[in-house]
C-alpha cells in the first residue's frame, strides 16, 4: 500500500482536488472494456496538464510505484487495468485541441481528446482525421496512440501510426522527451515508430500531431447481401485482385446483422447470411467508374440485394449499423468476448468456417463483424456467466485468437494484447523475439513500473493465476519446465 508520504507527494505533483482515493471512485477505474480482468488501485490521479504527468511519473519512479496511463476505458485487451497496489494517471482532463493547421495539415491535440472530435475541429477547413475505430464518439487519441488503432477506412488510410507525426512523452522516470517531427521522421532509430502501439508500456503520451486529409471529393457507399459468408470474402478477394482499393470493406455474418438492427433499424435484411459494407472515395470519375465494377463483382458472386446509399444520410445509417455492432450484440446475448485477430484475406472463409466448427464444440455462438478488407477479425463470442459458460468463453476466445496465428495472421489488429492475449505471444514469437521485445522495454522502463504484466508473458501472468494451475505457453512448448 502507498504510504502517507508517498501520497503526499503525488498530491503535490498533480493537486489535492486531482487526486481520487474513496474506495467506490477508485472502483470506476478497476478495468477498462474488457471487464473480465479488474484490480482495484490504491489512488486515481487526474492530472491537467503534461508537467503535472510527469511530477507524479516522477515521484512513481524514485518510490517505484507501478503505474498505469488510461484514457476513456474503451479498450478490448485489459490493456489498462490497474496494477496492485499501483496507481492509474487519467488523461480524461486533458482534452484540448491546441491547434488546427489548415496550411499544413496539421493538428495538435492533448490525448483525451476523442476520435471524432478531431475530425469535428478540422471540419470547418474541409479536413478530416482518418483513423476512424467503431468506438470514435469516445476513444480518445491517446489510447489510440498506445494500440495503433485503425477502424473501418484503414484499408485505404492506415492506421494511426500512419498519420501521427510527432507525440511530446512522458518518459517512465519523469523526463519529457518529444518523438517525431513535423514530417513524421526524425534522425536515428524510429523512436515515434517504436512508441505507437506499445500498450502504454514505454511512457505516457502527452501531447500528438496528427496529419489531416482533404475531405475526399466524392463517396460512394453500398451495402450488399450475400447467400454465404464464403461469397462475400470472394468478393472482398476479387475486388483486390481487381486492384481496387476501397476506403473500407466491412463484413457482418447473420447474428451480427440481427444484432445491429434491433438496435438503430439501420436497414440491414435481418435474414441475409452475410452482408459486406462498401466504400469508396475519392475523384468523381474514379469512384464512378470503380463503383460499377464493384456492383458486377456483387453480382457475380449471388449478391441477393444491394442498397446504393442515396445520400448522406442514407450512408450515415449504414454505418450507424456497422460500428453499433459490438454494442448490440448485448440484445441477444447477456455476456460477450470481443476478440481481434489477423488473418490473410484469402483465408477468410476458411478461419470463419472453423470458428463456427469451434463454436459448435463449445456449444456457445460466435457473431463476427469485420474489417474484411484487411482480415482483420473481430469474432464476439456469446456466453450467459450465470450458467456457468464464462471459462468455456474464454477459451474459445484464446483459441480463436491461436486459430489467426496457426493461419499465417496476428494475434491482434487493433485491440492490442495487453492482459488478455499476453499469455498467447509465445505462439506468434519465439523466445529470442520476446526477449529483444523486452529489451527494448527495459531501454526505455529498467525498473518495469510503467504498466507492468502487460503485452509480455510473465510467469506470474500465465502461470500464478489464482485457481486452477495454468502452464506458462513457454512450459507447454518445452522450452522451460517446472520445479
Amino acid at each position: 500500500m502507498l504510504n502517507a508520504a508517498v501520497r503526499d507527494a503525488l498530491a503535490s505533483a498533480v493537486g489535492p482536488r486531482n487526486v481520487l482515493s474513496d474506495p467506490v471512485q477508485l472502483r470506476s477505474y478497476e478495468c477498462d472494456g474488457l471487464t473480465g480482468f479488474r484490480q482495484v488501485p490504491s489512488l486515481v490521479l487526474l492530472p491537467l496538464d503534461t508537467e503535472s504527468v510527469a511530477a507524479a511519473v516522477r515521484v512513481c519512479h524514485e518510490h517505484e510505484i507501478p503505474f498505469v496511463a488510461r484514457g476513456a476505458g474503451t479498450g478490448l485487451s485489459g490493456g489498462a487495468m490497474p496494477v496492485a497496489d499501483g496507481i492509474v494517471i487519467s488523461l480524461q482532463r486533458l482534452r484540448q485541441v491546441l491547434e488546427v493547421d489548415p496550411v499544413d495539415r496539421r493538428a495538435v491535440l492533448q490525448p483525451g481528446v476523442t476520435n471524432l472530435d478531431i475530425t469535428r475541429a478540422a471540419a470547418p477547413h474541409g479536413l478530416y482525421y482518418a483513423p476512424d475505430p467503431s468506438s470514435q464518439q469516445v476513444c480518445t487519441i491517446g489510447g489510440n496512440v498506445a494500440e495503433n488503432s485503425g477502424g473501418a477506412h484503414c484499408l485505404k488510410y492506415g492506421f494511426t501510426t500512419n498519420h501521427v507525426l510527432s507525440m511530446r512523452v512522458v518518459l517512465p522516470d519523469g523526463e519529457v522527451v518529444t518523438l517525431g517531427g513535423d514530417t513524421g521522421e526524425q534522425l536515428g532509430p524510429d523512436l515515434r515508430g517504436v512508441f505507437i502501439g506499445s500498450e502504454g508500456t514505454l511512457g505516457i503520451v502527452c501531447e500528438i500531431t496528427v496529419r489531416l486529409l482533404r475531405v475526399p471529393q466524392t463517396v460512394r457507399t453500398l451495402l450488399a447481401d450475400f447467400p454465404s459468408v464464403r461469397a462475400a470474402g470472394e468478393v472482398v478477394s476479387d475486388l483486390v485482385a481487381a486492384g481496387i482499393v476501397p476506403a473500407a470493406v466491412e463484413m457482418m455474418d447473420n447474428l451480427a446483422i440481427q444484432a445491429a438492427e434491433k438496435a438503430v433499424g439501420a436497414g440491414y435484411t435481418l435474414d441475409t447470411p452475410a452482408a459486406l459494407v462498401v466504400e469508396l472515395d475519392g475523384p468523381a470519375s474514379e469512384c464512378g467508374s470503380q463503383f460499377e465494377q464493384v456492383k458486377q463483382i456483387c453480382d457475380r458472386h449471388g449478391c441477393t440485394r444491394l442498397h446504393i446509399a442515396g445520400d448522406t444520410g442514407e450512408r450515415a445509417k449504414i454505418w450507424m449499423g456497422r460500428k453499433a455492432a459490438f454494442a448490440a450484440v448485448g440484445r441477444i446475448s447477456p455476456d460477450y468476448i470481443v476478440q481481434d485477430g489477423v488473418v490473410p484475406r484469402t483465408r477468410l472463409a476458411e478461419v470463419l468456417g472453423r470458428i463456427e466448427d469451434m463454436g459448435t464444440a463449445a456449444g456457445l455462438r460466435v457473431a463476427n463483424v469485420f474489417h474484411a478488407g484487411d482480415g482483420n477479425l473481430h469474432p464476439l463470442v456469446l456466453f450467459d456467466e450465470d450458467a456457468g459458460e464464462l471459462e468455456r468463453a474464454e477459451e474459445l476466445s484464446k483459441d480463436i485468437a491461436e486459430l489467426c496465428v496457426e493461419l499465417g495472421g496476428s494475434l491482434s489488429g487493433e485491440h492490442g494484447i495487453g492482459t488478455d492475449k499476453a499469455c498467447s505471444m509465445p505462439r506468434m514469437f519465439g523466445v529470442d523475439d520476446l526477449a529483444t521485445m523486452d529489451r527494448v522495454r527495459s531501454a526505455f522502463d529498467a525498473r518495469k513500473l510503467c504498466n507492468p504484466g502487460k503485452l509480455l508473458p510473465t510467469p506470474r501472468l500465465c502461470g500464478e493465476r489464482p485457481g486452477r494451475y495454468r502452464p506458462h505457453p513457454l512450459e507447454e512448448a518445452g522450452v522451460i519446465e517446472r520445479l
